[in-house]
């Protein structure tokens, strides 16, 4: 148990501290107008106050995320709270911080389009087919479960519970941001809280013991930690799909200041809520031998189920259904918005983007695709949204790297999460099923050839910015 608290702290630790040296990396001004006061009319742009942001962002970065994720990555023992808590901390929080602040200081831009600023214009091509496929791939995911179980407990259809999700999606997708997500998701985001708090405060109470730490994979199957684990637990460590929703929260912030509660702080608190998750999946039911049968039998959704209702009885019932009902709901139609904003960017040069009709005709392409894919047996797609979404984050820990780099700035806080990112997702590309399901020892080697080869180019960028710095600088000292 002592590990498990000891996580925490360390969790809040670097929220007190680190966050404060990132921030001061960055360097705010809270004298620059934000894109909520330089877009009036748009509605994607509306100032709100920092909570309700960070209530916000919390929810749309986290809904089952940091639960599911963190009980599949709790399969492996203790040793996933350390990935959960150097995870979130050095990487989950800054790339966070970064993709919130640069959209807020490019005019709430989406996340392709940063790519495209400071990585180069065919990786902005390549990464915004990847983003929009990764959000319709995630909206569709969290439809399919949450419809599943509203047909088992109403006398809804399937098919009816898909469509009456559909036209809350649509319309959630095109109303202004503070009609439907400005005034519910607060109150859902603390849900999502209070569910974690009570579940974290009967788990210590209920007199069983949470594991210490030990560096033995425990894993019933023994798959190898590295690098699956970082794939497993994303969401409550660090993951790119928290890129894409970022700009939406950078759209209604009041000033600069607010992004380290908002963006860093806020996944401080997801990988608090991930590691309540996955002490009690290691808790309650006995181990990890006990866990995989838990999830063997049923799912991640059933294990939450149990956990909830043995521990919190009644209530437990009602927030394991409104976790497990409303939380994907919420996560899946912020997916669609942002896939939505992201098309609209794209297609900027070539179409007028602005005014109602053309938010409809934008989110037409995202929503059909997706109810295609919510409608068939896709688990063969979905399989790729681990991968993919790793990828999405360490090209967007590249993208604030070369931005601190061209500015001069401190950019290792991003280079070294970066290379790190860089070595889980080519290794894990060449190992994983979904791969080209090669044997381990071949996928380290080339997974780690491919990462030296990235190493070389960032030292190349290091040494060519340093001297174009250095030039402008002479230049400048003898004007």
């Amino acid at each position: 148990m002592i590990t498990f608290f000891v996580s925490i702290a360390l969790l809040i630790a670097g929220y007190i501290f680190y966050a404060s040296f990132v921030e001061k990396v960055f360097g705010i001004d809270n004298n620059k107008q934000t894109p909520a006061y330089e877009n009036p009319g748009d509605s994607d742009y509306a100032p709100l106050s920092w909570w309700k942001g960070s209530l916000i962002q919390l929810l749309n970065i986290a809904g089952l995320g940091p639960i599911f994720g963190a009980l599949l990555g709790a399969l492996y023992g203790p040793v996933a709270f350390i990935w959960i808590v150097i995870g979130c901390i050095f990487a989950g929080a800054v790339h966070d911080y970064f993709s919130g602040m640069l959209s807020l200081r490019h005019n709430g831009a989406q996340y392709p389009t940063l790519v495209g600023k400071y990585l180069g214009k065919p990786m902005q091509v390549g990464i915004n087919i990847v983003s929009i496929c990764l959000m319709i791939l995630v909206a569709a995911a969290f439809i399919a479960g949450p419809a599943q179980l509203i047909a088992e407990l109403s006398p809804l259809s399937f098919g009816a519970a898909i469509a009456i999700i559909f036209v809350y999606f649509f319309l959630a997708s095109v109303l202004p941001v503070n009609r439907i997500i400005g005034k519910i998701y607060p109150i859902l985001g603390g849900i999502l809280i209070f569910m974690a708090v009570s579940i974290a405060g009967a788990l210590v109470f209920s007199g069983q013991s949470i594991p210490n730490l030990t560096f033995s994979n425990l894993h019933p199957e023994n798959l190898p930690l590295w690098p699956l684990l970082m794939v497993t637990i994303s969401c409550g460590a660090i993951s790119g799909f928290h890129s894409t929703q970022s700009p939406i929260i950078a759209r209604t912030m009041k000033k600069e200041s607010e992004g380290r509660k908002i963006f860093f702080g806020t996944m401080i608190a997801e990988g608090i809520i991930a590691l309540i998750w996955a002490a009690a999946g290691m808790t309650f039911f006995g181990g990890t031998d006990g866990l995989g049968t838990a999830l063997a039998n049923g799912g991640p959704a059933g294990a939450v189920n149990d956990i909830s209702i043995s521990l919190l009885g009644g209530l437990g019932g009602i927030l394991a259904i409104l976790g497990v009902i409303i939380l994907p709901i919420t996560t899946g139609d912020t997916a669609l918005r942002s896939s939505r904003m992201m098309l609209a960017e794209l297609l900027s040069r070539f179409f007028h983007t602005k005014g109602k009709i053309a938010l409809m005709l934008l989110t037409i392409p995202v929503v059909i695709p997706t109810i295609f894919l919510s409608l068939i047996d896709y688990t063969f797609l979905w399989r790729y949204v681990g991968w993919t979404n790793q990828l999405v984050a360490t090209v967007m820990l590249w993208t604030a790297c070369m931005y601190l780099l061209k500015s001069g700035k401190f950019h290792w806080i991003c280079g070294i999460p970066a290379m790190f990112m860089t070595a889980v997702v080519c290794t894990y590309i060449f190992y994983a099923p979904e791969g080209l399901a090669m044997p381990y020892q071949p996928s380290m080697l080339i997974g780690g050839g491919l990462t030296l080869l990235v190493l070389a180019w960032y030292i190349k960028q290091i040494v060519v910015t340093r001297k174009r710095l250095a030039h402008e600088d002479k230049i400048a000292r003898a004007s």
